[in-house]
Parts: structure tokens; C-alpha cells; sequence
């Protein structure tokens, strides 16, 4: 755990350092954007966010600011730093994130299991079709599908913004849609090859019925790639969509991340990519550690 925990911090150094040094070799400045500025304002702009010292300074100055938990102000957004902006768009991505990870995980499974079990029938088929149309659809086109039918045709539910229950249905569905194909895909690949094994079909030649095999056997063996790919999806979820944020007008992280590109705002790309990093590189961890937790046998192989 010490040596897992050593290589996420090394990682996180170097995402902070590329990452720094990137964004400064990207030509253009942050305060030049649409109209021309004086150059005695600029160069006042430049010396006010220490701009103007060189690079190396402004490297170590921001590191010591984020060891004291301090990423910085925003250029753009006057009056505004970027803890400011990450405590207030995090909680919004994560709620949304969760919801919609929730339901992934469990239709994912839910779907994928039936079409192991029901293989080669019209179960399994079905099964196929709604995941082939969820990875191959772009989440953008069926969130806003999702809102002429459920919201302008049969006005079930609100076309967007955030606040109440009704509205995280819509994007939550828009944002699960492709994870839950894949989580999907995975499952029934994974519960199929698990199927044919020898020690299935001698619980089978046992007499134990099915549903047992099925959860004691079957599922924690054929679940192992799922939970893999739960450390990447949960990032990206937590940290939200910035396409079903746009389109329903959540303030969540998502639109920030992209809009500090957008701006060249240093500071806000910055902390948005670190935190993005690390929130990532910590589920990773989790995963890790429900590796030991799902298959005890892994943490025997990594002591041997």
C-alpha cells in the first residue's frame, strides 16, 4: 500500500509539472483575448499575478501555493479563485456523477447478466442492440432526444436546469448511456466465459440451482474487469460532462474545465486538472482495494 500510494503521488508530481509547463508553451497570452490591451495594463496584469517573473519561479511559487491548499485566483473570472470555483461546481458533477453511476453499474450488470445466462436467444440479442445504440450514440444527441420526447412531447419532465429530483433524471440517463453499454458488454463477455468453466458445470452437475451459482460463483469471478473499469468511470462521471452540463444548463465542474481552456485561464486549468487527476488516481486506489476485498487471492499473489 505504501508503494501504490508513493507511485500516485510521483504520478500526480508529474501531471502538476507537464502540465504547468505545457500550458506556458501553448503561444498567446491569458489577458489578450477578443481586443487589443494597452501594454502598460498588461504588463501591469502580468505583475499583479507574477506573470512576469520566469518560469521556473512561477513553477515553484505555485507549488508552494497548492502545499498550502492554494491554487490560485482565476484570470478571468475577477474576484473568483479557483478553490471557490471547484467547491462550487464539484458538488453539483459529483451528485449528478453519482446518480448516474448508480444506474450504470446496475443496468450494466443487470443486462449484461441476462444476456450471459439467456446466450444466443433473443434475450441476449436485445440485450446487444440497446448496447451497440448506447456506445454508438453520442451522449449530446440523446440528451437531446431525451428532451423533445420526455420533456416538449409528453412533458413528464423539465427540459433543464438544476435544483430538484426531476431535474437529474434526464442527464443522468444521458450521461449512464454509454457506460452502462459497456459495463454491459463486459459483464455478459466476462459471466459467458465464466459459464464454461469446469468448476461451473461440477456445482451444476451438484444439483445447486442456478441463482446460487450465479451470485457465489459466477459473479465475483466475472465482475473483476467491471470493477477495473469503475476507477476511470467514476472519475469521469464526478467530474462531470461538460456537452449534458451545457445542454441542461447544470452548473456543475465540467463547463469550467472546458471553459478555462477556452479563456487560457492558467490557474482554473490547472487546478481543474489536478483535481481531475487526483480524484482519478484515487478511485484507482479504490479499485485496488477492492480487488483484495472481491478476490483475496490477488493480495496472495502480490505478498508471494
Amino acid at each position: 500500500m505504501i508503494k501504490k500510494i508513493a507511485i500516485l503521488f510521483l504520478s500526480l508530481f508529474l501531471v502538476i509539472t507537464l502540465t504547468f509547463f505545457l500550458m506556458h508553451a501553448i503561444p498567446g497570452d491569458p489577458f489578450v483575448q477578443d481586443k487589443a490591451i494597452p501594454e502598460e495594463i498588461l504588463k501591469a496584469l502580468h505583475k499583479h499575478y507574477g506573470l512576469d517573473k520566469p518560469l521556473p519561479v512561477q513553477y515553484l511559487n505555485y507549488l508552494n501555493g497548492l502545499l498550502h491548499g492554494d491554487l490560485g485566483p482565476s484570470f478571468k473570472y475577477q474576484g473568483r479563485t479557483v478553490n471557490q470555483i471547484i467547491q462550487e461546481g464539484f458538488p453539483v458533477s459529483f451528485t449528478l456523477g453519482l446518480e448516474a453511476l448508480f444506474l450504470s453499474v446496475g443496468a450494466g450488470i443487470f443486462l449484461g447478466a441476462i444476456a450471459a445466462c439467456k446466450h444466443q436467444k433473443w434475450q441476449d440479442h436485445l440485450t446487444m442492440v440497446i448496447a451497440v445504440i448506447g456506445i454508438s450514440v453520442p451522449s449530446f444527441i440523446l440528451a437531446t432526444f431525451l428532451q423533445y420526447l420526455l420533456a416538449m412531447k409528453l412533458h413528464l419532465l423539465p427540459v433543464a436546469r438544476w435544483g430538484s429530483f426531476e431535474q437529474t433524471i434526464m442527464p443522468a440517463i444521458a450521461l449512464a448511456a454509454m457506460p452502462t453499454a459497456f459495463i454491459a458488454r463486459l459483464t455478459r463477455a466476462n459471466m459467458i466465459e465464466v459459464l464454461q468453466q469446469d468448476y461451473i458445470q461440477t456445482a451444476k452437475s451438484k444439483g445447486l440451482s442456478p441463482l446460487p451459482i450465479l451470485v457465489r460463483h459466477v459473479a465475483r469471478n466475472a465482475l473483476l474487469p467491471v470493477v477495473t473499469y469503475l476507477g476511470p468511470l467514476s472519475a469521469a462521471v464526478f467530474t462531470g460532462s461538460f456537452a449534458i452540463e451545457k445542454i441542461f444548463g447544470i452548473p456543475g465542474l465540467g463547463q469550467w474545465f472546458v471553459m478555462s481552456i477556452t479563456n487560457r485561464d492558467y490557474t482554473v486549468i490547472m487546478g481543474t486538472t489536478i483535481f481531475y487527476s487526483a480524484l482519478l488516481m484515487f478511485c484507482v486506489f479504490l479499485v485496488d482495494l477492492l480487488y483484495f476485498a472481491i478476490d483475496p487471492r490477488i493480495q496472495r499473489k502480490t505478498h508471494g
